[in-house]
C-alpha cells in the first residue's frame, strides 16, 4: 500500500484528522467509545484530571488518566456510518505517518471498549442488567463495501439468520475480543447483539410509517441455532461495525451494553442513567 491521497484521508490545516480533529499524541492505547456526547463527561469525571478536550460535531474527546492509565474517551454519535469515520480516522492516527501519508511498518493495536445502551430481545434478560457482546450481527449494509473475513462459523450463522428470519439480505457476523470479554465482562450476561441501521422499523418498532417486516421483532426473538445454541439477545446500532472494522484494522474490540429496555416485555428503565453510570464505573475499574 502506497501513499494515501489528500482526498482519501482529509487532514485539517493543523495536521489533525478531518472529523475527529485529533493528532496522534491524543490517542492512548485504551479507548472508550460512547454514542452520546454527554456520556464523555460521565466517563471523564472519574479521571484524575482531563489533560485535553476537543469538541468537533458529535465527536467529543477527553484525554486523561485513571488509576495511572492514560485513557481517551470519544463520542461517536449514533449509527454505523459514524463508527466507520471514528474507526478509520482513529486507526489513521496511530498506523499512518500523517506527514508522508504512508502506512507505518510497525502497526499499533488499540484496545477499544464501547459503552452503550441497548434493548433486550429475550424475556429473561432483565432491565438494569449489563450485557457483554460475544458475536455481533450486522443488519446494516456497511460491510458490503469492505472485504471482511469471516470464519466458517460466522458465515453459517449469517446464512442461518437470513434463512430463518427471512430477511432479504445476508447479515454479517463478527466476534469481538475474547481477552477483553474475559477481563471486563466476566460476570456480565454474555450475548449476541443485533446491530441495525435504524431505531424504529429496523428494530421492529412501528409509529406511523408502514413497515415491510412487521414480524421482525418476533422472528429475531425466536431465532435459535440449535447446533451451536446461538440466540440473539439485544438490539443496538453500532457494535457490529466496531467488531468488523476492529478485525479489518487489527484492533481489540469489546462492546458492553446497559440494558435499559426489554422489548419483549415492553418495559423501559425508570432510571436509565443509573444503569449506564454503574457500567462506566465497572469498565474503568477493570481496564
Amino acid at each position: 500500500m502506497g501513499r494515501i491521497s489528500e482526498t482519501d484521508l482529509i487532514l485539517n490545516k493543523d495536521g489533525s484528522v478531518y472529523h475527529l480533529n485529533l493528532l496522534p499524541k491524543h490517542v492512548s492505547d485504551i479507548i472508550i467509545a460512547v454514542g452520546d456526547p454527554g456520556r464523555v463527561y460521565k466517563v471523564s469525571q472519574y479521571f484524575d484530571e482531563v489533560e485535553f478536550e476537543m469538541n468537533k460535531r458529535e465527536f467529543i474527546t477527553h484525554v486523561g488518566h485513571f488509576n495511572d492509565k492514560k485513557i481517551t474517551v470519544i463520542s461517536t454519535g449514533i449509527g454505523t456510518d459514524n463508527v466507520e469515520i471514528f474507526m478509520t480516522e482513529l486507526d489513521a492516527l496511530v498506523n499512518l505517518d500523517l506527514k508522508t501519508r504512508e502506512p507505518k511498518s510497525r502497526k499499533r493495536k488499540l484496545k477499544i471498549i464501547r459503552i452503550g445502551t441497548s434493548g433486550a430481545l429475550q424475556e429473561d434478560i432483565p432491565v438494569g442488567s449489563h450485557l457483554v457482546t460475544d458475536y455481533a450481527v450486522g443488519l446494516d449494509n456497511l460491510m458490503n463495501f469492505y472485504e471482511l473475513p469471516e470464519t466458517d462459523f460466522e458465515k453459517s450463522i449469517a446464512n442461518d439468520i437470513q434463512k430463518k428470519v427471512k430477511i432479504p439480505f445476508r447479515p454479517y457476523v463478527v466476534q469481538g475480543s475474547t481477552a477483553l470479554r474475559t477481563r471486563i465482562g466476566h460476570d456480565m450476561i454474555q450475548g449476541n447483539t443485533i446491530t441495525t441501521p435504524g431505531f424504529y422499523a429496523p428494530q421492529g418498532r412501528k409509529v406511523r410509517a408502514a413497515t415491510r417486516m412487521p414480524k421482525l421483532l418476533d422472528d429475531l426473538n425466536f431465532y435459535h441455532n440449535k447446533t451451536s445454541d446461538f440466540w440473539l439477545t439485544n438490539f443496538e446500532m453500532e457494535t457490529a461495525t466496531y467488531y468488523a472494522l476492529g478485525r479489518l484494522l487489527g484492533h481489540e474490540m469489546l462492546s458492553v451494553n446497559a440494558i435499559i429496555a426489554n422489548r419483549i416485555k415492553n418495559k423501559f428503565a425508570k432510571d436509565p442513567e443509573k444503569i449506564v453510570d454503574t457500567l462506566i464505573e465497572k469498565v474503568l475499574e477493570r481496564i
